[in-house]
C-alpha cells in the first residue's frame, strides 16, 4: 500500500498502549489510528486447506508438477536513473483451484498484517505475490478461495473463476453471491484494470483508486504488483521494484500495461504496490522492495499451491 502518513512514534505509542493510548490522543488522531492501524478481526479463516508441502520439482527459477509449471524471469532494462528491474512469473496450471489466496494471521478484518513471505510459508506456497491489501479499506467485494467475506461494491475489480478464466468487472453492478453463483473463485479489489480484450485500457495514467487518509496517488513511477491472463489457466504475475536509483525507478501504469501486452496478456489488473510489492518463490524473497532488502507487512497474498 502506498505509505500511510502516520508517524512511527504515534503508531508505536498506540500499539503499546492499546485503548489507553487511544484515550490519550486527540479525537481525529485516535479515529485515524483506530481506523488504519489497530487490528480489527471480523472472522478467523479456517477453510484454506492448501498446507501440504509441494510435490513438484524446483529449480532456481522454475517449478514443475503434474498440474502446474511456472518460470520466473528477472528483467533489467535501461540504465542510470532510468533503470527498471522487474520480475515476471509465467504460470500454467490445469487446476485453477491451485491459484489461492491467504490472509495475514489467517484472519479477515482491517489492519491485520504479516510479511508476504511469512503468510506464504504458512501455506507452503510455491509462489506468492502481495494481494490487494483489502484490509486497508472497508469497501470492495472480497471473495477468496470461493468464500465471500465482504460485499461492498465500490470500484473496478478482477475475478478469477473456477474454470481458470479471468475478467475485469464493475463491482457496483453485482453482488458477491451472484459472482459465486457464476463460478467466482477469487476476486481482487484495487486496480485499475490495465488490459482488456488484449488492448491497453485508455486513461490508466490518470486514475486514482482511493483518496482517503494516508493513501497517496498510484500514478507516476512506482513499485508495482499486477496479475494478468494470457488464456484460461495461463497467467502472468509481475512485480516491479522501484524508488531505488541506479537499480529500478519503478514503472508508470502505461509502462506496466505494455509489459503485459508484449507478453500477449488478454487481461491484466494492478494490485497494491509501493513498499508492499513482493514476490516470494520457494520461501525466498525474489525482489527487493524499495531497495531495502526487506518486506513490508500486508493483509493478504495470492499464491500458487503445490
Amino acid at each position: 500500500m502506498n505509505d500511510a502518513g502516520l508517524t512511527s512514534r504515534v503508531s508505536r505509542r498506540l500499539l503499546l498502549g492499546g485503548a489507553a493510548g487511544l484515550a490519550g490522543l486527540s479525537g481525529t488522531t485516535a479515529w485515524a489510528l483506530n481506523r488504519y492501524v489497530i487490528e480489527h478481526v471480523d472472522q478467523t479463516v479456517t477453510g484454506d486447506t492448501a498446507t501440504a508441502e509441494p510435490t513438484g520439482t524446483f529449480t532456481d527459477e522454475s517449478y514443475t508438477s503434474a498440474a502446474t509449471s511456472l518460470t520466473i524471469e528477472k528483467v533489467s532494462t535501461r540504465s542510470g536513473s532510468d533503470a527498471i528491474t522487474y520480475f515476471v512469473a509465467d504460470i500454467t496450471t490445469s487446476d485453477s483451484s491451485l491459484i489461492r489466496s491467504a490472509f495475514a494471521k489467517d484472519s479477515f478484518g482491517t489492519n491485520i498484517i504479516e510479511n508476504p513471505s511469512d503468510i506464504a510459508a504458512g501455506k507452503h506456497a510455491v509462489l506468492a505475490v502481495n494481494g490487494d491489501y483489502y484490509g486497508f479499506r472497508d469497501t470492495g467485494i472480497v471473495i477468496r478461495n470461493g468464500v465471500a467475506y465482504r460485499d461492498e461494491g465500490a470500484r473496478q475489480g478482477l475475478v478469477l473463476s473456477r474454470d481458470g478464466s479471468m475478467r475485469l468487472y464493475d463491482e457496483t453492478t453485482t453482488t458477491a453471491q451472484e459472482l459465486i453463483d457464476a463460478g467466482a473463485w477469487q476476486t481482487l479489489s484495487f486496480g485499475p484494470g490495465l488490459i482488456r480484450d488484449g488492448e491497453v485500457i485508455d486513461g490508466i495514467d490518470s486514475i486514482e483508486i482511493d483518496t482517503n487518509f494516508g493513501n497517496h496517488s498510484i500514478q507516476g513511477t512506482q513499485p508495482r504488483t499486477a496479475v494478468g491472463m494470457v488464456e484460461a489457466g495461463h497467467y502472468l504475475w509481475i512485480v516491479v521494484d522501484g524508488r531505488s536509483t541506479g537499480y529500478s525507478r519503478g514503472m508508470t501504469m502505461p509502462e506496466l500495461a505494455q509489459v503485459f501486452l508484449d507478453r500477449h496478456a488478454t487481461v491484466a489488473y494492478n494490485l497494491d504496490g509501493g513498499g508492499s510489492s513482493a514476490m516470494v518463490f520457494n520461501d525466498e524473497l525474489v525482489n527487493d522492495p524499495l531497495g531495502r532488502g526487506r518486506e513490508r507487512g500486508t493483509s493478504d497474498i495470492l499464491y500458487v499451491a503445490g
